[in-house]
């Protein structure tokens, strides 16, 4: 089963930046489209960004568009997201997967990683 690891997330001041990793474990990563999710209590599981195989289309939601860059390198198996900007409402559990997400029986969610921002 592929095996998700987020990694990266921490405490940052409002404003300011941060760069999360997800390494994608069982040699499939590079054909698929993938994305970064991000849900704080209470709420959903939202679509935060997705970057296509070759890397050359990207989606972003508007509430990070201009802020957010997601990136991946397929020899490392690794989606990255960079934080610019962030502000106290970008506080979640981010989690990487699928756009659309794989079945959880292929591939269930990570641990995510926390990113809290300070006011």
């Amino acid at each position: 089963q592929v095996q998700l690891v987020e990694s990266g997330g921490g405490l940052v001041q409002s404003g300011g930046s941060l760069r999360i990793s997800c390494e994608v474990v069982g040699n499939i990563f590079s054909v698929y489209t993938v994305g970064w999710y991000r849900q704080s209590p209470g709420k959903q599981r939202e679509l935060v960004a997705s970057i296509n195989s070759n890397g050359n289309k990207i989606h972003y939601a508007d509430f990070v568009k201009g802020r957010f860059t997601i990136s991946r390198d397929n020899r490392q198996s690794t989606l990255y997201l960079h934080m610019n900007d962030v502000k106290p409402e970008d506080t979640a559990a981010y989690y990487c997967n699928a756009d659309p997400p794989w079945d959880p029986h292929f591939a269930t969610w990570g641990q995510g990683t926390q990113v809290t921002v300070s006011p």
